[in-house]
């Protein structure tokens, strides 16, 4: 199931950016009786009849009991407990309509708050009978009673349509008599239609047919008014549910500003660090490379000269040399050390390689935390990415206003999650990104490909991490995917954050 903030794009939407065509709507016209949602909508229906019959009957009677025993002199206490115990009723039967509308039409509606607590018996009767979400319970099982009815009456137009549709079989098989004809059942409840020939059951079957095709719209009108009701008035108050949207928008924005910096701390601690420590070494076995003819192991080291004690006598100084006698041959020189010029230039090499690939990693990381194509807007940064693509991409742009920075950023950075997904997962041939402002203040991001479909919030493609960092600014993200393909994710951002 999809989760909270993320639904399916609705079958009547083009999955392929073009406007929906009369051949689109005759088709998913024709396909509605044979689809999963035409079945749960139904089920949904038979079920919720009972459950609203046995539930919004005993509470109706025991809220007029206990209103009545209120306003009397002498039941009064008597009927505010009755009115708590059909509170408390009430909130049973919200879970248990919250649970069948979770399991049959995925519509997951967090549970309300439970009543405050109060001190003392006196205040903890005042903070029930002060229980919005429970009289809100209370007014839903009450509009559930004509609600269900209603459903059960549509869904009743299947049972009609498939008796119809059996009309040949039913004559031919019981061998219905022409005097007294073979009564064919209509979704009118008052009156009805019969045929006195077999040729007529053709046309029983006709309208059988007719009826099974539009079964699915009336059970599905009953639902989407359902719907609206379990959500306004089973789901929690709209302040509570602001706050809790606002609770979980700041616990994301945190957790995304705590993963950040940790993405930031682990890039420059395994990327760019490494490489910087690569350079010092390397510029460190330079300069002992450069230092090593000092201390050559071949150039003979000067003698000491030796103490002379006190009681020594000075030494004489010597004869002059006699021109018969040779000149004392100069002190040898230290022999010149040649410096290993190929493996200077290899470290000196090797330094430059790192800190050039230091650069770019330390580059590659500003530009993960803000694309430098964002400065000159949205369409450019988004035209960039489009041209770097492995897969030709089209993209179309119409922002008449400029986003604030933040949505701008959070809109780039779905483009390229959404396009990696594309190359990575579909096995597209093309896509295409189409970013513009509704005329409801919606920016809107679309990107579509012809790949093989099935992505799902979830199914490890990084549609949740999306989710969540579009949810941060009350946006939301749309996932038309179906098996086979096209796939079609929308992403919905308001212009400031």
């Amino acid at each position: 199931m999809t989760p909270p903030g993320t639904r399916d794009a609705p079958s009547a939407t083009p999955r392929d950016g073009r406007p929906a065509t009369l051949r689109d709507r005759a088709t998913a016209f024709l396909r509605a009786p044979l689809s999963r949602r035409a079945l749960t909508e139904t089920a949904y229906c038979l079920l919720a009849f009972p459950l609203g019959l046995a539930g919004g009957v005993p509470l109706a009677v025991l809220l007029a009991l206990g209103a009545g025993l209120t306003v009397s002199l002498l039941g009064a206490v008597v009927g505010v407990f009755v009115l708590l115990g059909c509170l408390g009723l009430a909130r049973g039967l919200g879970a248990a309509h919250r649970g069948l509308a979770s399991w049959l039409l995925g519509e997951r509606l967090p549970r309300p708050a439970p009543p405050r607590p109060g001190s003392g018996v006196v205040g903890r009767v005042d903070a029930r009978l002060r229980d919005g979400a429970g009289w809100r319970a209370v007014a839903y099982a009450l509009v559930k009673l004509p609600v269900s009815t209603l459903g059960a009456y549509a869904a009743l137009g299947w049972v009609t349509g498939l008796i119809d549709l059996t009309a040949p079989l039913r004559w031919g098989v019981f061998g219905q008599d022409t005097s007294g004809g073979m009564p064919v059942p209509t979704p009118v409840p008052v009156g009805g239609l019969e045929v006195h020939g077999f040729a007529g059951t053709f046309a029983a079957l006709a309208l059988g047919l007719a009826l099974l095709l539009l079964a699915p719209w009336p059970v599905r009108l009953v639902v989407a008014a359902d719907r609206w009701l379990l959500r306004a008035l089973l789901g929690p108050g709209p302040l509570a549910e602001r706050v809790r949207d606002l609770e979980t928008t700041r616990a994301l924005a945190v957790d995304d500003s705590v993963a950040l910096l940790r993405r930031v701390e682990r890039d420059l601690h395994d990327g760019a660090q490494v490489r910087l420590v690569a350079v010092a070494m390397t510029l460190d076995m330079i300069r002992e490379h450069l230092d090593a003819p000092a201390l050559d192991p071949r150039i003979p080291a000067a003698p000491a000269p030796a103490p002379r004690l006190p009681d020594d006598p000075a030494p004489s100084p010597s004869p002059p040399a006699t021109p018969h006698e040779p000149a004392a041959a100069p002190p040898p020189q230290p022999p010149q050390v040649d410096l290993d010029l190929v493996r200077l230039r290899h470290l000196v090499g090797t330094a430059h390689h790192h800190a050039t690939e230091a650069l770019t990693e330390l580059r590659d990381l500003a530009r993960g935390i803000h694309p430098p194509a964002l400065d000159d807007g949205l369409p450019d940064a988004l035209a960039t990415l489009a041209a770097r693509g492995a897969l030709p991409v089209e993209l179309r742009t119409d922002i008449p206003r400029r986003p604030t920075p933040a949505i701008e950023t959070i809109a780039y950075f779905c483009a390229a999650e959404l396009l990696t997904n594309v190359i990575k997962h579909s096995g597209a041939t093309r896509a295409a990104i189409t970013v513009a402002e509704g005329d409801d203040g919606v920016l809107r991001l679309r990107v579509s490909d012809d790949g093989r479909g099935g992505a799902r919030v979830g199914a490890g493609s990084g549609l949740t991490g999306l989710v969540q960092r579009v949810r941060t600014v009350d946006g939301r993200l749309l996932v038309d995917s179906p098996p086979g393909g096209p796939t079609a994710v929308v992403v919905e951002l308001p212009l400031h954050a």
